[in-house]
């Protein structure tokens, strides 16, 4: 069982927990390698070579303590604000802004270090989300393991309400006085204004789709099951733009 950090529709969405089985995620075993007459003991793979293979061991490991910390030091060297998100529907562009730095430092760091590769847009809900950044494939879990897989984000909200096309922080609903976002995962408003009143002050809003709300719009209406996951995966690949 996974745990979907998700919003919730008052009257309508009232769980965020998902019991989709995960066991697709199987890694596959490798062919053995033709043997050799080299007698020397195998040498473990180097720092570097790691490096190459896991981006995120160039990185401490991201913890409560030292979000805050890394996330102002990477937003100052990491200035980006743009992002376009490709799926097998079309490409979604996205602005971040400015006055949630935490917010924007960590998606173009999830972004830039291939996070979102190979996760999915996992929950889809017609004239109100789309959800973001989770998948049922061993390496999502990998990735967060990785990076950091306890740690949340400070909240960021200022005071900015959601709107048709915002971009915010998934969080758990419940237990989370201080309305912290889970990292890994965002979503994408598209329904009324008036679906917004238990959004609004509880969610930090941190970016906005410039383009493709078409392509939002269609992922939306997706065949689902009763998690509201859709029975077809939307892969996404993400990169920084200009």
């Amino acid at each position: 069982m996974r745990t979907l950090f998700a919003i919730v529709l008052i009257g309508l969405f009232w769980s965020c927990e998902d019991t989709k089985n995960t066991s697709q995620g199987k890694e596959k075993i490798l062919p053995k390698t033709e043997t050799t007459t080299n007698t020397e003991a195998p040498v473990e793979k180097s720092a570097q070579e790691n490096k190459k293979t896991n981006p995120f061991a160039n990185y401490p490991t991201i913890t409560n303590e030292n979000v805050v910390g890394f996330f102002t030091q990477y937003g100052k060297e990491n200035p980006e604000t743009k992002v376009k998100l490709s799926t097998r529907l079309g490409d979604i562009y996205i602005s971040l802004y400015q006055d949630t730095p935490l917010h924007r430092a960590n998606f173009i760091f999830l972004v830039k270090n291939g996070y979102f590769s190979d996760t999915f847009f996992h929950r889809v809900v017609p004239n109100f989300i789309i959800q973001g950044g989770n998948s049922d494939l061993a390496s999502t879990n990998k990735k967060r393991a990785a990076i950091g897989p306890t740690y949340l984000l400070p909240a960021e909200i200022n005071g900015r309400d959601h709107f048709y096309g915002s971009v915010s922080g998934a969080k758990e609903y419940r237990e989370n006085p201080d309305k912290k976002s889970a990292p890994f995962e965002f979503f994408i408003f598209l329904g009324p204004l008036t679906s917004t009143s238990h959004l609004n002050g509880n969610y930090t809003v941190f970016g906005k789709v410039t383009k493709g709300m078409e392509v939002v719009e269609e992922i939306s209406k997706l065949e689902s099951d009763d998690g509201e996951w859709p029975l077809q995966n939307v892969y996404i690949t993400a990169q920084v733009v200009d």
